[in-house]
């Protein structure tokens, strides 16, 4: 399986909303993505779905920087849904 197949296979998670999020997301920007970006990505979706949903939720930060910028980004695909 591709590298891109793999990310996008690990988007399906738990909760609806967040998997609404993630589609949209990936969708939009995946294949766009530079290799820094691609591996921030795998490392946000390391996290639990409970605490991906609160970062993009807007009820928690990230503490890492790089993931922080990149829940930014999917908070903005979550308004324009």
């Amino acid at each position: 399986m591709a590298a891109l197949d793999r990310i996008r296979w690990r988007c399906k998670r738990g909760l609806l909303e967040l998997d609404l999020v993630l589609e949209v997301f990936q969708r939009e920007h995946l294949e766009s993505m530079t290799p820094d970006e691609l591996a921030t990505f795998t490392r946000l979706l390391d996290e639990a779905d409970n605490d991906l949903w609160d970062w993009v939720s807007a009820r928690a930060e990230p503490s890492d920087p790089l993931l922080a910028g990149l829940v930014q980004r999917l908070r903005s695909v979550r308004h324009a849904a």
